[in-house]
């Protein structure tokens, strides 16, 4: 708005100054007219009289006469005068024209360049705001992403701390059996500890992708599976023994009852 209120100011003035060259440019021609008009009247006067040496005008040049207008021809300043004005008109309508065409063209150059500011400022306020919400995004991804390492670290860590604790519990445990049971015992445990150690396996599952977390899924399954069947397997064979040795003792028991009544009455008889 400021620059259209400058170039209509400066139009403005340019149309005053307009007009001020205009009266000049008719003040000017008036006096041109008048001393043509003198000219030629001096110089009718002297062709019909005596030829004589020219008068010398003040301000005028030696050596130089002005026009003379051929015998029985009758000059029409007016028409002259006329001729001039249309021509000066002309002239300024076309000035003017030419004037306005330009002004209306700036216009059209200042309207399509603010239409253009304009759209570029929606433009990059848009993209700011995509960028801040890109940005936004980023930053709460990141911020999630060092919770969950925090929570797994954390979990890790307390779980490290609870496996030492068993460690050294079993060892303190270990310890007082050994005292108590022998070195026989002793061996038998520190197998059976060596037998879950081995067949105990530490899950590495942070840096697999989905296809080797179902792999891995897979894998686990498949070994819970052979555990169970071994379970149940060790479990049948448990039942088993038990039944087995529950039988033995009381067949011995019941070789026990029959072998002291034998006795007992081995010693009635005697």
């Amino acid at each position: 708005m400021c620059m259209s209120g400058v170039v209509i100011l400066h139009d403005d003035m340019w149309e005053m100054n307009l007009l001020q060259l205009i009266s000049a440019l008719h003040l000017f021609m008036c006096v041109v007219r008048c001393e043509d008009e003198e000219d030629i009247v001096d110089g009718a006067e002297e062709n019909e009289g005596e030829e004589t040496k020219p008068k010398i005008k003040p301000g005028f040049v030696p050596g130089l006469a002005p026009p003379k207008i051929p015998e029985g021809e009758k000059v029409d300043f007016d028409d002259i005068h006329r001729k001039r004005m249309e021509k000066d008109l002309t002239e300024l309508q076309t000035l003017i024209e030419a004037h306005f065409e330009k002004r209306k063209k700036e216009e059209e150059e200042l309207l399509n360049l603010t239409d253009r500011i304009e759209k570029r400022r929606s433009e990059r306020a848009e993209q700011m705001k995509i960028r801040a919400e890109r940005e936004r995004e980023r930053q709460n991804k990141l911020n999630e992403e060092k919770a969950r390492k925090e929570e797994e670290e954390a979990k890790k860590k307390a779980d490290d701390d609870a496996r030492k604790k068993l460690i050294l519990s079993n060892l303190s445990f270990t310890g007082y059996k050994q005292t108590q049971t022998g070195t026989k015992r002793q061996t038998e445990r520190e197998k059976k500890r060596k037998i879950l150690n081995d067949r105990r396996k530490e899950l590495n599952i942070d840096h697999l992708k989905e296809d080797k977390l179902r792999e891995k899924a897979k894998e686990l399954w498949d070994w819970m599976r052979q555990l169970e069947a071994e379970k149940y397997e060790l479990q049948y064979k448990y039942m088993k023994q038990k039944y087995e040795i529950t039988v033995l003792r009381n067949r011995v028991s019941d070789h026990q009852k029959v072998s002291k009544g034998s006795r007992s009455k081995r010693g009635l008889r005697k």
